[in-house]
């Protein structure tokens, strides 16, 4: 049986990725700094999950539970990965994204170089270019979190040169409804549903016509585990070829509720709903992101099976069910 850790467990792309790895046969610990049962994504999976716990600035720890769980493979999908934070907190930022994966190929090389480590890097070190994005494409990222992660993207090539199993996954924005609250594809259908429960209270956002190539993180864990499997190491980029504005996410999002609630219950326009704040501008904004998957879709197969709509559907149904669900509660309290 084949052993995984993952770093960030407890988030949207570790916990699907413990599933998906389950599922498959493995057995997986995951690295956590708390208790995992703060995580409401690994409720139905914690007792399958042998959990260690760590800190990605504490090498000691690291180096303990690496040692607990001797694995084939590492997951390392723990970082700061907010853009704004990375400008309040360039320095945190670098020690976790960088400093943290640099003690954990450290680990690697002295404990068990034959493990396989998969780093998650991101469309993020590309920064604004004019065609899709593929592996050959420079990077010029934007943010101090863009060029963290192209940094250690970096040293996962210079590790790899010195026989290490080492790659990065350049995954394009992959969503879902475990994606953190913070972001802005989970705030606009969080709004979206407090909005068909009664708030008229508008949603503050920054560019509207700031777009992404977004995609469905379950997809995306199915990458990552791919692109570990063959002989020889390689990085990858991962999308789904298709970009959206904020604005189409937004009108998607409408589409919905209308669907769901019928027209009474939905605002009429996005002018209703939404308004542009300054404040949510972001400094070094990347216009648009979109990728070529050639690569991964020729080499491993892989495909996205969410499109666009599917995954907004997805999203703004579990927000309002989970809205209701906690009113629900209210009510009988």
């Amino acid at each position: 049986m084949k052993k995984a850790l993952i770093t960030g467990v407890s988030g949207q792309d570790g916990s699907y990725l413990a599933e998906y790895l389950l599922d498959l046969g493995y057995e997986v610990w995951g690295l956590v700094r708390r208790e995992p049962e703060t995580s409401r994504w690994l409720a139905a999976t914690a007792h399958r999950i042998e959990f260690v716990y760590g800190d990605l600035r504490d090498e000691e720890s690291l180096a303990v539970a690496f040692q607990k769980a001797w694995p084939d493979e590492v997951y390392n999908l723990a970082a700061q990965v907010f853009v704004p934070t990375s400008w309040e907190c360039p320095a945190e930022t670098f020690d976790i994204n960088v400093g943290g994966f640099a003690r954990l190929l450290r680990i690697v090389e002295r404990q068990k170089p034959d493990t396989r480590v998969y780093q998650a890097s991101t469309s993020e070190m590309f920064g604004n270019v004019e065609a899709n994005c593929n592996e050959e494409t420079p990077f010029n990222p934007m943010s101090p979190y863009g060029t963290s992660k192209m940094a250690a993207h970096r040293l996962a090539a210079v590790y790899r040169n010195r026989g290490i199993y080492v790659l990065g996954g350049i995954l394009f924005n992959h969503e879902s409804p475990r994606r953190g609250p913070e972001m802005v594809t989970r705030k606009i259908t969080r709004a979206a549903a407090r909005w068909v429960m009664g708030d008229r209270v508008k949603l503050k956002l920054g560019n509207l016509q700031s777009r992404r190539d977004w995609g469905f993180a379950g997809d995306y864990v199915k990458a990552m585990h791919a692109m570990l499997q063959p002989d020889t190491p390689n990085d990858y980029v991962i999308g789904t070829g298709i970009s959206h504005s904020v604005e189409d996410f937004l009108q998607q999002v409408l589409t919905e509720l209308r669907k769901i609630c019928g027209s009474s219950d939905v605002p009429r326009s996005i002018e209703d709903w939404v308004e542009v704040d300054t404040q949510f501008l972001r400094t070094g904004e990347i216009h648009n992101l979109q990728a070529d998957s050639s690569a991964a879709r020729n080499d491993l197969g892989w495909q996205p099976s969410v499109d666009f709509a599917h995954l907004v559907k997805m999203m703004v149904e579990a927000d309002l069910a989970s809205l209701r669900e906690v009113l629900g509660a209210k009510t009988a309290g």
